[in-house]
């Protein structure tokens, strides 16, 4: 992430933030998934979906943000995430004037949503994997 906002600096779009850091990821090996569809479940029922950024590894959740000043909804946001997930770990990327990234927890164990159909994400949004 900081060698991304090294090199590109501080304005752009987070789409772009995002390509980069896909690609700088797959170039050091790593698994990526970009915006990955979750369906939200109700009462058992599928209630909407919401999209991922990226999942990095099928183990971390990247939230990506370039606005000038990070809202604090944002970490919300990928707890929100999290919680409709089986994934545990998040990161909040923020491409600000500083780069800083914010990490965000939930372990299973303290979930009160039991999704169907969540442990087998890689089948879902864009896949792009190292060769």
């Amino acid at each position: 992430m900081y060698a991304v906002h090294r090199e590109l600096g501080f304005g752009f779009r987070e789409s772009l933030y995002a390509t980069a850091l896909e690609r700088d990821l797959i170039a050091k090996g790593h698994r990526v998934i970009r915006e990955l569809a979750v369906t939200v479940f109700f009462r058992g029922e599928p209630l909407g979906f919401q999209v991922l950024d990226m999942v990095v590894d099928d183990k971390v959740v990247a939230e990506i943000k370039s606005t000038k000043i990070l809202h604090p909804s944002a970490s919300s946001q990928l707890f929100g995430y999290l919680a409709a997930t089986k994934y545990e770990v998040g990161l909040v990327l923020h491409f600000g004037q500083e780069a800083k990234a914010h990490r965000v927890l939930f372990e299973t164990q303290f979930k009160r949503i039991k999704q169907p159909g969540v442990t087998d994400l890689a089948s879902q949004g864009r896949s792009v994997q190292s060769r």
